[in-house]
């Protein structure tokens, strides 16, 4: 098993502290405060490890504060309301007694209804794809800190940055997967999807201005992520997140994606919104 993979699905597991009070670690991954995926991803796994039968559908959340990599995480679940069909959970994440993030969940039973989706664009497979830190990598004169500590520090994530993916005008794309093993359960793969979701995915809103995230000239921070979960997933089977940015305004910049399997399924769709102040000359 990938040590790397491994590692995570441990980090994912959390420290069940008291039914609703749970403990998790951090891993610095380059970045100058915790990743916000495994924010995310950890607070999703407190939640559902208190619902029994339902998966969760649909997530809401707020980055209030960056995180501290060096100390562990508390997240407390509120168990807001347990339904015939829905059960909805709230957490909040909280580091040297402040807190840091919260999130608003909703689980529902399987049910039969009526189904569609968007087709997957036609893009080239991961094989015809760049690989995302070799597409970040700049003379070594040249290279923002940002860009230089996401190389020396690799995220788990394997990635691939689709050239040419013939989507519309401020349109991008990447293959993305966890390549190791991961437990056949679909609870902790959606754990792993929204880890995996935050991947890349604010860099998209700087594609229309022609700079890009590793330039130390803009300082970015997520504000808000959400994530509904369409159909079930396999996070170390290569996913396809196509993003798109509708807007950018007031040092704020939106994205939105649909994450399909290769398959063509959609599996989940995405939407955040994050600060991007640019240092002007």
């Amino acid at each position: 098993m990938n040590p790397l993979v491994k590692d995570l699905v441990h980090l994912m597991a959390l420290e069940r502290l008291e039914d609703n009070l749970f403990r998790g670690q951090s891993r610095d991954v380059g970045s100058p405060q915790v990743y916000g995926g495994q924010v995310l991803g950890q607070a999703l796994s407190a939640a559902s490890q208190t619902v029994v039968g339902r998966l969760v559908h649909s997530l809401h959340s707020y980055f209030l504060l960056p995180g501290d990599f060096n100390s562990p995480i508390i997240y407390e679940v509120d168990r807001s309301r347990d339904g015939s069909s829905f059960s909805s959970r709230r957490v909040v994440a909280i580091q040297h007694g402040k807190p840091i993030f919260h999130m608003s969940a909703s689980f529902q039973t399987p049910q039969r209804g009526l189904e569609h989706q968007f087709v997957m664009p036609r893009v080239p497979g991961p094989e015809d794809s760049i690989d995302f830190y070799e597409s970040i990598k700049m003379p070594a004169d040249s290279g923002s800190e940002v860009a230089k500590r996401l190389i020396a520090n690799p995220m788990v994530i394997e990635a691939r940055v689709v050239p040419n993916p013939g989507l519309p005008e401020n349109g991008s794309a990447l293959w993305f997967r966890l390549d190791g093993e991961i437990p056949d359960d679909e609870t902790v793969n959606r754990a792993l999807l929204a880890y995996c979701s935050d991947f890349a995915f604010i860099g998209a809103a700087f594609r229309p201005h022609g700079t890009q995230f590793r330039s130390d000239a803009i300082k970015v921070a997520t504000i808000d992520h959400a994530m509904w979960f369409h159909r079930s997933v396999r996070v170390n089977d290569w996913l396809l997140h196509v993003i798109e940015t509708p807007t950018a305004i007031d040092a704020r910049g939106l994205v939105r994606g649909c994450i399909y399997s290769s398959d063509g399924r959609m599996v989940a769709s995405t939407a955040q919104e994050g600060l991007i102040r640019v240092q002007m000359a």
